[in-house]
């Protein structure tokens, strides 16, 4: 009696984790937004099981090149393929975390959470029609902090980025003058601004720079000690940062309504929703040309989502539903490893 998928690759992801004779090295590379928790875990697991996880943190765009390629065994995207990319390339795709994208700021006098923005106002600094900090639209949103009279210094993503491209669905959602002349993609043809690659290359440069503003996943905004705004969500009310926000805005996701998961986070309703959050994704070839390599991949991934899940809260990310790993774990006998 032939095995199911399913069971061959039960058998092939516990014997990479149990196998202690030779440690295997697996490779990904792509989306920036969690490259904090891909650290994370990738050093934990190597210490309990001598495997190595390679990730490079290029952007989403360059994580999809690659995977398709297939020159890396998983590929990492915050912009979801859609059913039919999938089909097209072979690919399975499923998500991993969940966090927010939080603008940034770097004014001398304002720290963390002293500033508030709205959608409206965000999306017009980008288009470049809020040129300075003291601005009507930002003292109206701010009436007791001091704004300079400054020009404001835009800084955005350079690469091919699915950060950029949970921002601008945000901004396409919030302003129609946004979504008509910019749009919402992994890269746009920015109005203005000073582009930067991967969320540390925006932290970087808003780090150094005085009265910029940026867009970062917010692990990378408390590991680089950046000022972050609080936003006004799709219910009015003025939220911050936070476990209890991001969770807020994931609380109505809809994961079957699109294949791979793909579901978009922003501007979601709730009181307490965080306005841009966002999930990230895992691409996988359904025939990979590494079985083993594979194998080992979808060990790691099962493995963090059994033990991961504290890690990625330190860093402020919000682990799946179990609901839903499960039904990822389904998604995983489309993968072939023996």
């Amino acid at each position: 009696m032939k095995l199911s998928k399913l069971a061959v690759a039960a058998g092939m992801v516990l014997a990479a984790l149990t196998a202690p004779a030779q440690a295997a090295e697996i490779s990904g590379a792509g989306a920036s937004f969690p490259y904090p928790v891909y650290a994370k875990w990738a050093d934990a697991w190597r210490r309990e099981t001598g495997h190595k996880v390679n990730y490079q943190s290029i952007g989403s765009g360059g994580g999809v090149k690659q995977i398709r390629a297939r020159t890396v065994t998983f590929g990492a995207t915050d912009a979801p393929l859609k059913g039919a990319e999938l089909a097209k390339d072979g690919l399975v795709q499923f998500p991993t975390v969940m966090g927010g994208i939080v603008p940034v700021v770097n004014l001398p006098g304002v720290g963390p959470g002293e500033l508030v923005l709205d959608g409206k106002t965000l999306a017009d600094i980008y288009l470049g029609k809020v040129k300075t900090w003291d601005d009507p639209a930002i003292r109206a949103l701010n009436p007791d902090v001091n704004l300079p009279a400054t020009a404001i210094a835009v800084v955005r993503r350079s690469d091919g980025s699915g950060t950029t491209f949970n921002f601008t669905s945000y901004l396409s959602k919030v302003s129609p003058e946004w979504k008509e002349k910019v749009g919402s993609a992994t890269a746009v043809a920015w109005p203005v601004g000073l582009g930067a690659k991967g969320n540390e290359g925006v932290a970087a440069n808003v780090s150094q720079t005085r009265g910029s503003i940026g867009y970062v996943e917010y692990a990378y905004a408390k590991q680089n000690d950046i000022a972050w705004t609080r936003m006004k969500n799709r219910a009015g009310n003025v939220v911050a940062p936070d476990m209890k926000t991001f969770q807020a805005a994931a609380a109505s996701a809809d994961w079957d309504s699109e294949p791979g998961f793909g579901v978009i986070l922003t501007d979601q309703p709730g009181a307490d929703a965080w306005p841009i959050a966002a999930a990230t994704f895992i691409l996988m070839p359904e025939q990979p040309r590494d079985p083993a390599a594979a194998a080992t991949a979808l060990a790691f991934f099962s493995w963090a989502f059994d033990r991961g899940g504290p890690m990625a809260e330190e860093l402020v990310y919000i682990p799946l539903p179990a609901p839903v790993v499960a039904k990822i774990r389904e998604e995983w006998k489309k993968i072939a490893v023996r």
